[in-house]
């Protein structure tokens, strides 16, 4: 497989720790092995250092991070184009089948980082499923089963 996705911030996390998780995304999707490097919305960049600076990560623990975020393709959020596709994610939340749907402000950023690219979203997250097939192609993995629902 040689797609390029949006990585959500818990995806790369797993990646980050290399525990069995991580291991499968990445051999479910061939992430490391593609031929082009995947994709991150900045607003992960800020996710993981928070959770990082929370957790007082070690000088070690802060290099894999810093090497991992360098060997991903980071999207900024400052135009026009991802203004309107925050707009149309809210919308999509505001008009979700079974009545509106909340999602964390970084979450909505992170989804229309999806929208705008045209990339399917990688995530371990539940608050993105309500997207999948309406706005954007969302592979939800469950941390408990290790594996894709939504291929």
């Amino acid at each position: 497989m040689s797609q390029t996705f949006v990585l959500d911030t818990t995806t790369v996390l797993h990646l980050i720790r290399g525990k069995e998780l991580g291991k499968q995304i990445d051999a479910a999707f061939g992430l490391t092995t593609a031929l082009h490097r995947q994709t991150v919305s900045i607003i992960t960049h800020g996710e993981l250092r928070v959770l990082a600076e929370r957790n007082n990560w070690g000088p070690a623990k802060q290099k894999a991070l810093a090497a991992a975020l360098d060997n991903l393709v980071t999207i900024n959020i400052d135009t026009d184009a991802f203004i309107d596709a925050y707009v149309r994610i809210e919308e999509a939340c505001r008009n979700s089948a079974g009545g509106e749907r909340k999602m964390g402000q970084n979450d909505m950023w992170i989804a229309a980082t999806a929208l705008v690219t045209g990339m399917p979203l990688i995530t371990t997250d539940k608050d993105f499923n309500h997207l999948h097939g309406r706005v954007i192609t969302v592979h939800w993995i469950d941390p408990t089963l290790g594996k894709a629902v939504h291929n």
